[in-house]
């Protein structure tokens, strides 16, 4: 291999587990990619209304656009097709998680500090474009599930003051519920598509471009890297892509999801029963729910802040998420570059910073299904409710103390096998009567098979 080549195949990529998650997306990608084009072909964006005749007994009769029917088409009709259309599905939700376990990684080992802080934002925007691609994707079939959460985007939209009714018209072609299909069909198989393939190259090159990152270890500096070589890496990556793949096509052919016809075609006049958001959506959701009913009168406009307060502060807070690699540089003053990740307790400050953010998340996330967990625990939806704000107000702060100390009780503890060493289980016999356990250098780390070749008194 020569020219431009020469130096990649000479380059050397760092082994460690939580390095693959940026890869799982890129491959889970592929395979939404790869599924989406078999989907265009019988699909059929559009809102005009038919009457359906398809093998589906229940459905028979029932008018609906024919992006429904054609919906319909494929999943019974077509060879292959609902296993194709359940793959698609999957494999999005397997990318969005992917984008965030990778977006935690780097967060809590430091992997966003100089020269990696354009990473960052290209893996954030990642996620972004992905979350809006996947809203565009799930309002293709145009079935019940789908009409109910654009009932409450609209909803939401025409909150927003002064320009509400314009948000909402520009975004379904028109009053409520429009031509949602036409508006976010050419969005969902080309704008959103595309930006992502320009983001995942940029990724690629930023990747190449910088050092990669390693973990500390012995032999490991800011200088070199540790690990397997650019054609082992190759084929580990053709593997795992293999493996997305399988596991990916093992859910489609075992799991059921999004079951269009269990649902029935949108209707903006109905809404279909324990019908919630997307998970990865569900922190929106519960936003809405926790936020107390508060409305104003100004200008002779009724403002409603039960809406804008939950959407201003999910705003807030991942606009907070996007910069923080520039907020922490500017605080902490460090403009160094480094290519040694750092381990979560060696900066209990940002490890209590990402705990926190994640129990205000995950508040958000589970008040999401608060109608639910009344009903299958048989508590009050209102009791839940209250519970759920004390969290979102209380568990922030005390999620980042109780981290913190955590973090520097394991600070602590390696100082003391760094100082006395690891602990042998050996206890002696003082001259003067007492016991001690000793200890062997930290330096000294046994692998399994010559642990057990060291007997009850620790020689050899």
């Amino acid at each position: 291999m020569r020219g431009p080549w020469s130096n990649l195949r000479a380059r050397v990529f760092p082994d460690h587990w939580s390095l693959l998650f940026g890869q799982i997306a890129f491959y889970s990608f592929v395979v939404v990619t790869l599924t989406g084009l078999v989907l265009m072909v019988p699909y059929q964006p559009s809102v005009e209304h038919v009457v359906y005749d398809g093998p589906y007994e229940p459905l028979h009769g029932v008018q609906m656009s024919q992006a429904m029917d054609s919906t319909m088409t494929i999943s019974f009709e077509l060879r292959g097709g609902l296993l194709v259309r359940q793959m698609h599905h999957w494999g999005a939700l397997i990318m969005v998680a992917a984008i965030l376990l990778h977006l935690l990684r780097l967060f809590f080992t430091a992997g966003f500090r100089r020269p990696r802080r354009l990473n960052w934002v290209v893996v954030f925007g990642l996620l972004i474009i992905t979350l809006g691609a996947c809203l565009t994707g799930t309002s293709l079939p145009d079935d019940m599930a789908s009409g109910t959460s654009l009932a409450v985007l609209d909803g939401v939209l025409q909150a927003t003051p002064f320009v509400g009714t314009q948000l909402s018209a520009l975004l379904f072609g028109g009053a409520f519920p429009g031509d949602v299909i036409t508006q976010f069909y050419p969005l969902h198989i080309i704008v959103l598509p595309a930006l992502l393939v320009v983001l995942f190259i940029v990724s690629g090159a930023l990747a190449l471009r910088n050092k990669p990152a390693q973990f500390a270890g012995p032999g490991r500096t800011e200088d070199n890297v540790v690990g397997s070589p650019a054609t082992v890496a190759v084929v580990k990556g053709v593997g795992l892509f293999c493996f997305v793949a399988g596991v990916v096509g093992l859910m489609g052919a075992l799991a059921t999801i999004n079951p269009v016809w269990l649902f029935g075609p949108a209707d903006p006049a109905n809404t279909s029963a324990g019908v919630g958001s997307a998970w990865y959506l569900a922190f929106l959701d519960g936003a809405l729910r926790l936020a107390p009913g508060w409305e104003a009168v100004w200008w002779g406009r009724t403002i409603s802040f039960a809406i804008l307060l939950p959407v201003a502060i999910c705003t807030l807070f991942l606009a907070l998420l996007g910069i923080y690699p520039f907020i922490e540089e500017r605080v902490t003053r460090d403009r160094r570059e480094h290519n040694l990740l750092e381990r979560p307790r060696s900066n209990p400050i940002r490890t209590g910073i990402g705990v926190a953010g994640a129990v205000f998340y995950g508040t958000l996330w589970a008040a999401a299904g608060a109608d639910t967990m009344a009903v299958q625990f048989h508590l009050s939806v209102n009791a839940l409710i209250h519970l759920f704000q004390a969290l979102l107000i209380l568990g922030p702060p005390v999620a980042f103390s109780i981290t913190r100390r955590i973090c520097l009780g394991l600070q602590q503890r390696d100082t003391e096998i760094a100082t006395n060493g690891i602990e042998t289980g050996r206890i002696l016999r003082l001259p003067t009567g007492g016991y001690v356990e000793t200890h062997r250098p930290a330096h000294l780390q046994l692998t399994s098979s010559e642990a057990s070749r060291v007997d009850t008194t620790g020689r050899r």
